[in-house]
């Protein structure tokens, strides 16, 4: 953040996302590709960069080569500040011979990169959400509450609540209590139905942070935020942490069909299905399209997408992407792909350098990259059959990722 205040990012990337397999079997959560043309991690490092946050380091772990060679091609942050970088950082061992054993465990591993940059503020933020957000703002709320900690929070349903971090806040966005992925979610003050829930961006004075990680790893605590930084700093009354309501934030350009405060955890198959759904439709429930706040990625240099003949309904089509004579409806299509005569896609998302062949079907189906969908293959949760590694998910059918093959 250009200015007199030195905003250090850390991104905690290092997801395994079990819960998203078989999406994860060969890369990291925030490696999973999204909406046709981006990889999960693009939305926080998009936020961070728009938000003039330049200094960013990337913390990975689980499966992380695919991640590696996204960032090394797209996100290559070519100015002369010395302030201006995005580095790629692996588990060290720098204090043991253990990888990351929690969010605040790699942190702690990493402290040297603290020390080194001196930063005035900490953004941790999490690698793998969908939504847009304007970082300066919460640093602005941050410093006016004059926060140890402020916790980027947004209400959801009591019924969603329980995967998440829930707060108890008073009338001036103090926390009093902190729950982390209680059974029974408390219900917010005034709006019975819903619980003010963690999106797992933190803001951090240095030295508070230092201070209870060290408290943490002394005490021989688990080493994650949600579980054990947050409430100890909310039970310590030496430190101040606020509740920041999403809510509040602006982002420029949000169209007014848009959910307000649009932020989604991508981590089932499910859910990651219903969020590329959002993307579609005349009134998208989260546009794409903003050039006030783009969401960045790697360059790739194919063509337009080309529609030889066949039905296009409220689908989109990536770049270099091919369709000749078939059906595709209400789906996300990426780059690079083709479609061949009288096949049928529906409510669907095939990933890059996918072949669909004459006459096969995909309904409700999530094709990972570099899959040949053979000729009258039917792709669906109630198929006759069904390929190796599929999963099934309720309605859903997730293939995992094919063999890399020359283009």
């Amino acid at each position: 953040m250009r200015g007199n205040l030195r905003v250090l990012g850390l991104v905690m990337a290092g997801g395994e996302g079990t819960r998203l397999s078989p999406l994860t079997e060969e890369r990291s959560k925030p490696s999973v590709p999204f909406g046709g043309s981006y990889r999960i991690v693009d939305f926080v490092l998009s936020n961070l960069l728009n938000s003039g946050i330049y200094s960013i380091f990337v913390l990975v772990q689980y499966r992380s080569q695919s991640l590696i060679h996204h960032l090394r091609e797209g996100w290559r942050l070519s100015t002369p500040h010395p302030d201006d970088f995005l580095t790629v950082v692996p588990p060290q061992m720098r204090v043991g011979k253990e990888w990351y054993r929690g969010t605040a465990d790699a942190v702690y591993q990493n402290f040297n990169l603290i020390s080194d940059y001196r930063p005035d503020l900490i953004a941790v933020f999490g690698a793998d959400h969908i939504y847009r957000m304007q970082v300066e703002h919460m640093v602005r709320f941050h410093r006016k509450k004059r926060a140890d900690l402020s916790v980027a929070m947004l209400p959801v349903p009591v019924s969603e609540a329980s995967g998440f971090g829930v707060a108890q806040a008073d009338e001036d966005d103090t926390i009093v209590a902190w729950k982390e992925k209680p059974e029974d979610p408390p219900e917010m003050p005034g709006r019975p139905g819903w619980s003010y829930s963690s999106m797992g961006n933190y803001l951090f004075e240095p030295g508070a942070l230092v201070n209870v990680l060290k408290q943490v790893m002394e005490e021989g605590l688990e080493p994650d935020f949600g579980k054990t930084i947050v409430p100890m700093m909310v039970d310590d009354p030496s430190y101040r942490v606020c509740a920041y309501d999403f809510h509040r934030n602006e982002v420029p350009d949000i169209k007014s069909y848009e959910e307000p405060a649009y932020w989604r955890d991508v981590g089932t198959l499910g859910a990651y299905w219903a969020a590329h759904m959002d993307l579609l439709g005349v009134a998208p429930r989260f546009d794409l399209n903003n050039r006030m706040w783009p969401i960045h990625s790697q360059a790739y240099h194919r063509a337009s997408p080309r529609v030889l003949s066949g039905t296009i309904e409220d689908a989109s089509l990536g770049v270099g992407t091919v369709v000749h004579g078939a059906r595709i409806v209400r789906s996300v299509i990426g780059r690079d792909a083709y479609v061949a005569p009288g096949a049928e896609i529906v409510d669907s998302i095939v990933m890059d350098h996918c072949r669909v062949g004459e006459n096969a079907k995909i309904h409700r189906g999530i094709v990972d990259r570099y899959n040949f969908v053979e000729a009258e293959e039917v792709i669906a949760a109630d198929a006759s059959e069904r390929r190796p590694g599929a999963r099934v998910d309720g309605d859903l059918i997730a293939i995992p990722r094919g063999r890399t093959r020359p283009i």
